[in-house]
């Protein structure tokens, strides 16, 4: 009882070219755009920014965590306390929000001393912008009701404790 050994391809060779061909086309424009410094594609806010978009109201905050799990949110211009969030609460979409903009500041080695700027735009757009990496979320794409915790920040008054 002999069984045939066979060791064609299991592949046709034209996709195995297509495929390599595929790679090797990512890699030459990736190339090029990195060394002719072509920069990234906007985020909209940034490009609504450049092209003169009409802000409604905008505050720069610092996002401050606690040992006791608790997040302290201050209002840079006022050293204030534009809310303070204990753990449990219902503002799990805020401190989502701020988990992954503190992975990405790690990653990057930057502190979480710079603020971040909270945008409503005139198109009713709101937005979230880290300034220190350039990172900037988009808060409607996220539904109206985790839309309105960050824009009660927009509007709620300080206190000083």
């Amino acid at each position: 009882m002999s069984m045939a050994h066979n060791h064609d391809n299991m592949l046709p060779r034209g996709a195995l070219m297509g495929a390599g061909a595929l790679v090797l086309v990512a890699l030459a424009v990736t190339s090029i755009a990195r060394i002719t410094g072509m920069t990234p594609a906007a985020t909209p806010s940034v490009a609504r920014a450049a092209d003169g978009a009409a802000v409604v109201s905008s505050r720069q905050l610092r996002f401050s965590d606690r040992a006791n799990g608790a997040v302290v949110i201050t209002d840079v211009r006022t050293g204030l306390i534009a809310e303070h969030i204990t753990p449990g609460s219902n503002s799990g979409f805020i401190r989502g929000i701020m988990r992954s903009f503190a992975r990405d500041r790690r990653a990057r080695d930057v502190g979480p001393d710079a603020p971040f700027t909270l945008t409503l735009w005139g198109d009713g757009q709101l937005s979230l912008t880290d300034h220190a990496t350039g990172r900037s979320v988009e808060l409607n794409s996220f539904g109206s009701t985790n839309r309105q915790s960050f824009v009660d920040l927009l509007t709620r008054p300080e206190t000083r404790t």
